[in-house]
């Protein structure tokens, strides 16, 4: 195992900190947390590692399977352990399971069937299992992992979480990981026993962000902010022909019609998000892992977890709407001591929520400044091909993918799924059609004010 961790350099960039967290993870209750920069516990320093060496450590001296659970919220992340897991476990062929929505549930129950010996899993689909199937049994697992702990536990997950928990055994060994602390950790502490181990990570100096990254703001106007972030790309790009980008934004639909603009414009990139089928999914990311394509566009799901050392600029389009996901963002780059950089886009209208982004972070980001006469000559460019992928977003059968989401939510609220989604489309070609005509009117304006004018009523 030792030989495998090696060579994946996980020993070069996991530090001693962690190394006290693996000595101490071999029988208690055990909850760790770190703020993504700490002087010791850095993001990507070692917190899966701190748990699969152990985990695999005990299941040589008694192999049996299903032998430990790990729960995350996150599809890409669960693969990702999955990987790690192999890796050190491949001595003595270590079988994992990889359980989470958008793959094929009959290949999974066939794979749940023959007993691995790791199965990592989102809590939806793992549930989805346990009540349709009964060819495997989680009553003698010895680990349970919650990686992402936070985010696990903040509500979302509850209703799993609860029917996950009530078939698993007393007598086990939880393992809660998380990189920000939340109400509901701090609250979980006081109910775990008195000999439960807990590793908090912090610097002297409380920082919650790697001191490897260059944090900073980049001020602009809501209109012409996809301008400023071109620019911001085309000067990057110029200097730096190696770094991996990826780019941040808040919906699912923002994210699509970003990729399809910035493609449009020259920057090749691949979205990830979650109204792309999970086989897509994974391949973007494979690309983007692979280094074939040097920039990513994505939501929340890639914020979590993802190790990924190449990505060298974390764009902020967005300024995250919930403070702590500022962490878990730019904690992309700067990965195991490297050095990395961030930059939010933020418009007057954001000033409160970088305050309080500082507050948290204990740190103040500074400006970055692009040539404003340079964002000039390619605002008109850039405004055109985002309103023509507004338009083009219906052809690109967005709006299907979303269907399957929207009857399961029609059919739980007791409504006729097909009459909704009957008045959902008709209006969405409604708005196509008012988006042509007003697409239209761009293309013919010479004005530029009268050009940002119907670009905003476009997007509106």
């Amino acid at each position: 195992m030792l030989h495998k961790a090696m060579l994946s350099d996980w020993v070069k960039s996991t530090n001693s900190d962690s190394s006290k967290l693996y000595s101490k993870n071999t029988g208690r209750e055990n909850m760790s947390w770190s703020s993504k920069n700490s002087k010791q516990f850095k993001s990507g320093s070692g917190k899966t590692l701190a748990f699969a060496l152990p985990i695999v450590q005990k299941l040589c001296e008694a192999p049996h399977g299903i032998f430990a659970l790990v729960l995350t919220p996150v599809r890409e992340l669960a693969f990702q352990i999955a990987d790690q897991f192999s890796i050190i476990g491949k001595p003595m062929n270590l079988r994992t399971c990889v359980i989470v929505g958008g793959m094929d549930m009959v290949e999974q129950g066939r794979q749940l069937s023959k007993h691995p010996h790791i199965v990592i899993a989102t809590p939806g689909r793992l549930v989805d299992h346990l009540e349709g199937c009964d060819t495997f049994t989680l009553s003698r697992i010895r680990f349970l992992v919650l990686d992402e702990a936070d985010r696990l536990l903040g509500g979302l997950f509850d209703k799993q979480i609860k029917s996950i928990f009530a078939v698993l055994p007393k007598s086990r060994q939880n393992l809660f990981f998380s990189a920000t602390i939340t109400d509901t950790l701090t609250t979980l502490k006081k109910y775990l026993p008195e000999d439960t181990y807990v590793f908090e990570d912090k610097s002297p100096e409380d920082v919650m962000t790697v001191a490897g990254i260059k944090q900073q703001y980049l001020l602009c106007p809501g209109y012409v902010k996809d301008a400023y972030m071109v620019e911001l790309l085309r000067v990057y790009k110029g200097e730096n022909d190696n770094g991996n980008i990826i780019i941040f934004t808040d919906t699912c639909k923002n994210c699509h019609i970003l990729s399809m603009t910035l493609n449009e414009l020259g920057f090749e990139n691949v979205a990830l998000h979650s109204m792309i089928s999970q086989p897509k999914r994974l391949a973007a990311l494979n690309k983007f892992k692979s280094n074939r394509v040097k920039i990513l566009i994505a939501t929340d799901v890639a914020s979590r977890g993802l190790d990924i050392p190449s990505i060298q600029l974390v764009i902020n389009h967005n300024i995250p709407r919930v403070p702590k996901e500022y962490v878990h963002r730019v904690g992309r780059t700067a990965r195991a001591g490297r050095e990395g950089w961030a930059v939010t886009l933020v418009t007057p209208s954001d000033i409160k929520q970088l305050l309080t982004i500082e507050a948290l972070i204990n740190t103040k980001l500074t400006e970055c400044k692009v040539n404003d006469k340079e964002v000039a000559k390619i605002l008109l460019e850039v405004s055109v091909t985002k309103s023509e992928s507004y338009f083009n977003l219906d052809e690109n059968k967005f709006y299907e993918k979303k269907m399957i989401n929207l009857k399961k939510k029609w059919i739980q609220a007791g409504l006729d799924p097909e009459k909704e989604a009957y008045k959902f489309l008709n209006k969405k070609k409604i708005e196509q059609r008012r988006k042509r005509k007003k697409l239209k009117r761009l293309q013919a304006a010479t004005n530029d004010k009268a050009k940002i004018a119907i670009e905003k009523d476009i997007k509106d």
